[in-house]
């Protein structure tokens, strides 16, 4: 296994030299500040990669390995008239890294928010704090905060009556707080750029976009990256819909096992591969993620490893539990990356091990109270690292 670490950039509150002490060997990291469609220079890339590569001497190397994320523009998922310029920057980018030395790249194509929570320091048992998914409290927001058009046909009486209690019995700064966390799955979130109307005016766009629509249109742009990518030997690996399922009224197309059969059946390539987001796929109870891991093992190029604990009266709700102890068998799905591992080995002598990274940590002892990315405080992470490169361990020696 790669052990790999996410960093945001110099802004991070988790510094370079703070992830070598954790002992990750490769680094996830992306161009944050250059605008969603336009061109990463090969300048830009070669700045970004001094800042994580270069080191005084004795010091353990770190590289930059993975990229997370080439966003891509609304114009590209909506096929507006003119998108093709942005697929072909996005083409040239995916280019420039290459020719850099970085061909991992991890991507989305959700439409409007690239991942959603309720509650962004949910207080567990323990003190820690996490990253939490209130389908009670979601639905509030989206009937009577968002006030989404015709919002109301998707939720049962039931619902409706639950999410007018919950919504009559929070505050207005509750409302605001709800509101703020949920638009932090924006684009550019971790800033003020976005509010209320921005995000009703995003969502519009997407009023007669179905799955199959949106589908088509990840398979369009594909068709044009993929023998690109082909030729430069770049490996992509589309992350899962963050949760993995319709809301909002957007429509969501990287959800199950089956959603991955749809596009490879389509698009056979081998550099189109999969971000096994354990989390993510985990938090619908009918993925099962060792079968998973199994099943698209060659297709996987990255994984980010972390699971969730969803409520027992109410599946839709989660939050992120820790590594080792959530609803699935982490160790299982380790133990299949493993063995995917060895199954390349032995079909070419060359084969990189699989980028795997410690997904979103708990906010705990030092970092409580802390500016942090969320979900990517440093000692949370930091703990699921150590276990799982444990497990990784403890499984590698019964080989």
């Amino acid at each position: 296994m790669r052990e790999s670490w996410r960093w945001f950039g110099p802004n991070d509150p988790v510094t370079i030299d703070e992830i070598r002490q954790t002992g990750a060997t490769d680094v996830v990291s992306a161009l944050h500040t250059v605008p969603t469609g336009e061109v990463w220079s090969i300048e830009a890339i070669h700045q970004h990669q001094a800042l994580i590569e270069e080191c005084e001497q004795g010091l353990a190397p770190l590289k930059w390995s993975v990229v997370e994320s080439i966003p891509v523009h609304e114009d590209i998922k909506l096929a507006r008239p003119g998108h093709e310029k942005y697929i072909e920057n996005w083409i040239l980018s995916m280019e420039n890294l290459a020719k850099c030395g970085i061909k991992t790249i991890c991507y989305n194509f959700m439409p409007v928010i690239d991942w959603t929570r309720t509650d962004l320091n949910f207080k567990l048992p323990s003190g820690a704090y996490a990253l939490r998914f209130d389908q009670k409290k979601f639905a509030a927001f989206d009937l009577f905060i968002l006030k989404r058009e015709n919002a109301q046909t998707e939720y049962s009486t039931e619902e409706l009556n639950e999410a007018k209690r919950v919504f009559d019995e929070m505050s207005e700064q509750e409302k605001t707080k709800l509101t703020n966390n949920i638009i932090a799955g924006l684009p550019g979130r971790m800033t003020d750029s976005y509010g209320i109307d921005d995000f009703r005016a995003m969502l519009a766009n997407y009023k007669d976009v179905s799955s199959d629509v949106l589908r088509s249109h990840l398979f369009a742009f594909l068709s044009k990256v993929l023998p690109r990518a082909e030729a430069m030997g770049v490996k992509l690996a589309i992350h899962p819909d963050d949760p993995p399922r319709d809301m909002l009224g957007l429509p969501r197309i990287i959800c199950t096992a089956d959603d991955l059969e749809l596009l490879f059946a389509a698009l056979p390539s081998e550099s189109n591969g999969i971000t096994l987001c354990v989390g993510t796929y985990s938090s619908r109870p009918d993925n099962d993620l060792p079968a998973m891991a199994k099943q698209f093992g060659p297709r996987i190029h990255f994984s980010h490893l972390r699971g969730v604990s969803r409520d027992p009266g109410e599946q839709r709700s989660f939050y992120e539990a820790s590594h080792l102890d959530s609803d699935i068998d982490m160790v299982q799905v380790v133990k299949e990356l493993l063995n995917e591992e060895t199954r390349r080995s032995k079909e070419s002598a060359n084969s990189l091990g699989i980028f795997i990274r410690p997904d979103h940590g708990h906010q705990m002892m030092g970092d409580i109270g802390k500016a942090v990315n969320p979900g990517y405080s440093g000692i949370g992470r930091m703990k699921g690292l150590a276990e799982v490169r444990g497990v990784i361990r403890a499984l590698s020696a019964l080989k």
